[in-house]
C-alpha cells in the first residue's frame, strides 16, 4: 500500500472532480428524463431511443480520447510535451469524421435508426422531432471531448467539472422554459427539450476554448496544430485505439441492444428502464471517475519508468475500489424511492423501474471494483487488447445471447432479463483480479 499522504490527496482530487463532472452531465440527462417523463411519457421513450444512438457515439468518441489519453499520460510523465497536440490531432479527425458520418445518417434515416429501440409509431414520431435538433449536437460535443482529453492527460481536468455545471444551467434552464411554455415561450415539448441539449453543448465548447487560449501554458494548443499529422505517430495511436474503439463501440452497441431487447418486451419496460439506467449512471459516476483518475497515474507512473511503485499503486488502487463500491451500492439502494416519486408515471412503469434499481444497487457495487480495474489500471497501463477480448467474449459470447434467448424465447419477466443483461458486471471481477495481480499488463507505448 502506498503511505504518502500525497498521493491520496491528488488521487481523491482528481476523482471527485471527475466524479462530479460525470454526476453533472448524468443530471443533465435526468432532468431532461424529469421534464419529458412529467410532460408526457411518449415523450420520455421518444427521448431515450434516441439518447441509445448518441450512447454509441459517445463511447466511439471517447475511444479517441481514451487513446490519447493513454499515450499522452506517459509522454507528460517523461515529461515530453510536444508529441502531446499531435496524438491531440489524430484523435480530433477521428472524432470529427465520426460525428459527420452519424450527422448524415440520422439526417437522411431517422424513422429507420429509431425504429431499432422501438416498433411503437408514437415514440417513433418524438424521436424524430428530437433527432431533427439534437443530430446537430454531434460535431460540437466531438471537438469538446477531444480538446478534454488532451487537457486531463496532463492532469488538467477542473475545467471539465466547470463546463458541466454551465451545460446543468444551461439546458435545465431552457427545458423548462421551452417543454412546458413558461415565461411566455411556446410550449414545445421534446423540440424544447432538444434546443436546450444543443445550446448546452455550443456553450461548453466556447466556454473550453476561451479558456484553452487564455490558461493553458503546457501545451500551446491552437487551431493550426490541428492541421497537420506527425507520421511517426500514427501507427502507435492506431494500435493503442482500435482496441479501445472495438470496446467502446461494443460497450456502446450493449446498452442499445440492451435496450432493443427491453423495448421490444413491453412499452412499459424501455420508460422504466430509461428511469432506472439514468439513476444508475448517476451513481456508476464513482466508478467511472475512478478508472480515468487511475489511467492518469497508472500512465504517469510508467512513462516515469517507476515500475516498482507500480505495483503498489495498483495494490491501492484496489482497495479504493472495494471501498466506492460498498458505498455507490448503498447509495443507489437508498435514494431509487426518493427521486422515483419525482416521476409522472403508472404505477406499474414505476414498481418495474424499482425492482430494476434494487438490481442495479447490487451490480453497481461490483461494477465499481472491475471497471475501474479494467478501464483504468489494466487499459491505462496499455493493456487495451485485454480489455477488448475480455468485453468480447463476456458481453457478446455470454451476456447478449443469453439475454436474447430469456426475453424472445423463454418469454423471462423483464426482471429477470435485467438480472442476465448485467451479469457481466459480477463475473469480470474474477479475470480482472487475476490479471491485475498476477498477469503482465503494464507497457510502456513511447518508445
Amino acid at each position: 500500500m502506498i503511505r504518502d499522504k500525497s498521493f491520496y490527496r491528488a488521487f481523491f482530487t482528481m476523482a471527485a472532480i471527475l466524479v462530479l463532472q460525470n454526476i453533472i452531465t448524468i443530471s443533465v440527462n435526468l432532468a431532461d428524463n424529469l421534464m419529458l417523463g412529467a410532460f408526457r411519457e411518449s415523450a420520455l421513450s421518444g427521448a431515450a431511443a434516441v439518447n441509445q444512438v448518441q450512447f454509441v457515439f459517445q463511447q466511439i468518441v471517447f475511444a479517441f480520447g481514451e487513446a490519447t489519453v493513454i499515450m499522452a499520460t506517459q509522454y507528460f510523465g517523461k515529461r515530453e510535451m510536444k508529441p502531446i497536440p499531435k496524438l491531440s490531432a489524430l484523435g480530433m479527425r477521428f472524432a470529427i469524421g465520426t460525428a459527420v458520418f452519424l450527422f448524415f445518417l440520422t439526417s437522411f434515416f431517422p424513422h429507420a435508426v429509431i425504429s431499432v429501440f422501438t416498433t411503437d409509431e408514437t415514440i417513433i414520431a418524438e424521436g424524430c422531432a428530437y433527432l431533427r435538433i439534437i443530430r446537430f449536437t454531434y460535431p460540437v460535443f466531438a471537438v469538446t471531448q477531444i480538446l478534454l482529453a488532451t487537457l486531463r492527460s496532463t492532469g488538467m481536468v477542473s475545467i471539465s467539472l466547470i463546463l458541466s455545471l454551465v451545460a446543468l444551467v444551461t439546458n435545465g434552464g431552457i427545458n423548462y422554459t421551452l417543454i412546458y411554455g413558461h415565461f411566455g415561450a411556446p410550449r414545445l415539448g421534446i423540440t424544447g427539450a432538444a434546443i436546450g441539449t444543443l445550446t448546452a453543448r455550443i456553450l461548453e465548447l466556447v466556454i473550453l476554448i476561451l479558456y484553452i487560449r487564455k490558461k493553458e501554458k503546457n501545451l500551446s494548443l491552437s487551431w493550426r496544430k490541428y492541421l497537420h499529422l506527425d507520421p511517426a505517430l500514427i501507427k502507435g495511436y492506431v494500435k493503442v485505439m482500435l482496441p479501445v474503439l472495438f470496446t467502446n463501440a461494443m460497450w456502446g452497441f450493449n446498452i442499445a441492444a440492451q435496450n432493443a431487447i427491453l423495448g421490444h418486451m413491453t412499452a412499459r419496460a424501455i420508460a422504466a428502464n430509461s428511469v432506472a439506467s439514468t439513476m444508475f449512471l448517476l451513481v456508476k459516476s464513482a466508478a467511472i471517475g475512478s478508472a480515468s483518475a487511475s489511467a492518469f497515474f497508472v500512465g504517469k507512473t510508467i512513462g516515469a519508468g517507476n515500475m516498482e511503485n507500480l505495483k503498489r499503486l495498483a495494490r491501492t488502487l484496489q482497495v479504493i475500489f472495494i471501498g466506492i463500491g460498498i458505498l455507490a451500492g448503498m447509495v443507489l439502494f437508498v435514494i431509487r424511492i426518493p427521486i422515483l416519486s419525482f416521476y409522472n408515471l403508472e404505477a406499474a412503469t414505476k414498481e418495474m423501474a424499482n425492482r430494476f434499481l434494487l438490481i442495479l444497487s447490487v451490480i453497481v457495487a461490483t461494477m465499481s471494483y472491475q471497471m475501474p480495474v479494467n478501464a483504468g489500471i489494466i487499459r491505462g497501463g496499455g493493456g487495451t487488447l485485454y480489455c477488448m477480448l475480455l468485453d468480447l467474449i463476456s458481453i457478446w459470447g455470454i451476456v447478449i445471447p443469453c439475454s436474447f434467448v430469456l426475453a424472445f424465447v423463454r418469454k423471462a419477466s423483464p426482471v429477470a432479463v435485467v438480472w442476465m443483461l448485467n451479469a457481466d458486471q459480477m463475473f469480470k471481477c474474477i479475470p480482472a483480479f487475476l490479471k491485475v495481480n498476477f498477469g503482465h499488463w503494464a507497457k510502456k507505448l513511447t518508445g
